[in-house]
């Protein structure tokens, strides 16, 4: 893992899947806009980088090199609300 960055990532892998960690961003509304990444590994296919995605935790992520710059939709979870057991 080494820190690049994407511009240099979209040059050295055009148009293929990469497995980044996202080491600064910012977030704007519900959008992530990410500006530092190190960059994990490139993958050649795109069901090897649905699997990756799949397996993404935390701050490792993927992304296509298409894509100019890295923005993220943030989905937050509605809160999960405990069930009660009340006999009356």
């Amino acid at each position: 893992m080494f820190l690049v960055k994407w511009s240099e990532i979209r040059r050295l892998y055009p148009n293929q899947y990469v497995v980044l960690e996202e080491l600064e961003f910012h977030i704007k509304g519900n959008k992530k806009y990410v500006e530092d990444v190190a960059i994990i590994k490139p993958i050649d296919d795109s069901k090897e980088a649905t699997r990756e995605l799949v397996r993404s935790k935390g701050k490792k992520f993927v992304y296509h090199t298409a894509e100019e710059t890295i923005v993220i939709e943030v989905v937050r979870s509605p809160g999960v609300r405990g069930i009660s057991n009340h006999e009356n």
